[in-house]
């Protein structure tokens, strides 16, 4: 639609002088907008006369107020978008009556409803989401880098793979990925360490998350990339629409949508898994975007709760905000623990990862008792190329392996560097386990799999 045919809601206050309110309706009028109501979120304490009819006509506009003036009414707001079928709320209040936080969560219901949310220097557009698919799918979103969204869909194809009907494909954006969409056969396909070298020296960034997610899964899955990351989401540019569109010629019948960073998927999909990061700040999670991107989730997985990671206090109440800011969704706390792709049985090895410190002696008990090998040294830097390769010169001598997961430095530092010492090179893999034993992780993966093939079928 033509900017200069958009109907708004404008958000005021009772601080201001209406003479001045009426001053900046007029403008906004004046520039082709059709303000349809006006919503008083606070302030009102302040005025002399509050009857709705009389502010009305003063204003000649429908005129609402809130139930109580110290509190915005953000689901007026929800609603009356709704009623209006408004495509912008303007924002022309101000302190004392609004603050930084409580914008935020104006954005966040101003967003949900697909509405854009503007104010004098700031505007904030809802995620812009393309119907391409001809398949069940489900989404993978996360609030933050470093959380494991490729280890989590990685293990939901699999898991999808081996233990139901559905032939799954993963679609992944990654700020390393291809300029044309690139179809990898992990299905048909063994990537081996030599394989990806050889990629690696093509100039290709063999480490990106749809290498590691077809090496790791064995399913087909489809390489994108992306640039940048807005607050709500939103990315600046990204070949995915392309790329997901391609897996309509491919032989599977459910898709997998993977989000990048804190970065959303701009592909419709049937349902959406959400990742919270344990060892994120609660004010991330609760305050800003955080909010928003949990009220996407069907399905939130909240990773890394090892208590080294995120002490029990924390971790409680980040659980409590999220079941507050979406009661609607399964919650399942998770750890990650490592799981290689091929035997390092009786092998002295060294283990790079982008784990903490924190949790390396829990990661060197679960290798050498579930794998029978001896780890010599973990190498948390698999992020930091100058401190990785510190790491290897000091231990590569001392090690018949070089045990690293697939994701930043793992081919062009640590797989050539061990092959150019005549080291085996074993990927690895991180598998999400429920924290807590009356959780069933891969019967909610299951059901939410199930669900979005009703919801696809019912269109």
């Amino acid at each position: 639609m033509d900017e200069t045919s958009k109907k708004v809601i404008c958000l005021v206050d009772g601080e201001h002088y209406f003479p001045v309110t009426k001053s900046a309706i007029d403008k906004i009028e004046s520039k082709g907008y059709n303000v349809e109501l006006l919503l008083f979120i606070g302030g009102t304490e302040k005025l002399r006369d509050t009857n709705v009819d009389v502010i009305s006509e003063f204003f000649n506009k429908p005129v609402i107020f809130g139930e109580n003036h110290k509190k915005i009414p953000y689901n007026l707001i929800e609603e009356n978008i709704t009623k209006f079928n408004v495509e912008m709320v303007i924002d022309l209040s101000d302190e004392p009556v609004i603050n930084y936080s409580k914008r935020f969560k104006i954005a966040t219901s101003v967003l949900e409803q697909g509405a854009i949310y503007k104010g004098p220097d700031f505007e904030f557009k809802p995620l812009k989401e393309y119907d391409v698919l001809k398949n069940p799918s489900y989404k993978i979103l996360g609030t933050g880098k470093r959380i494991g969204k490729t280890a989590v869909s990685a293990y939901t194809a699999r898991l999808i793979n081996e233990e139901d009907k559905f032939t799954p494909c993963i679609v992944a954006m990654g700020r390393g990925g291809p300029e044309i969409p690139e179809i990898v056969r992990g299905d048909k396909i063994k990537l081996t360490p030599q394989y990806l070298m050889e990629k690696s020296n093509k100039g290709f960034h063999a480490a990106s998350d749809h290498w590691e997610d077809a090496l790791m899964s064995r399913v087909v899955t489809v390489g994108c990339r992306r640039c940048a990351g807005g607050m709500a989401g939103q990315v600046y540019m990204t070949n995915m629409v392309e790329g997901a569109t391609m897996t309509n010629d491919l032989d599977i019948d459910l898709v997998a949508i993977e989000g990048s960073g804190s970065a959303i998927p701009p592909i419709k999909t049937n349902k959406q898994i959400v990742l919270v990061g344990a060892s994120q700040s609660i004010d991330t999670l609760t305050e800003y975007f955080g909010p928003y991107r949990i009220k996407l989730a069907d399905l939130v997985i909240v990773t890394m709760c090892d208590e080294e990671i995120c002490p029990k206090e924390k971790l409680n109440l980040l659980l409590n905000k999220i079941n507050e800011i979406n009661p609607n969704a399964q919650v399942i706390p998770t750890i990650f623990r490592p799981h290689p792709v091929e035997s390092i049985e009786n092998k002295n090895v060294l283990f790079a990862t982008t784990a903490p410190e924190s949790v390396q002696h829990l990661l060197k008990e679960y290798l050498e008792e579930n794998f029978n090998c001896n780890i010599i040294e973990i190498s948390s830097n698999l992020s930091n190329r100058p401190l990785l390769q510190e790491d290897i010169e000091r231990n590569i001598d001392n090690v018949d392996i070089m045990l690293t997961e697939l994701k930043a430095a793992a081919v062009d530092v640590a797989t050539k560097d061990a092959l150019d010492k005549n080291l085996d090179v074993v990927y690895c893999d991180n598998i999400p386990i429920a924290l807590n034993e009356n959780d069933n992780l891969d019967e909610a993966i299951l059901n939410l799999v199930h669900k979005a093939a009703d919801d696809f079928n019912k269109k």
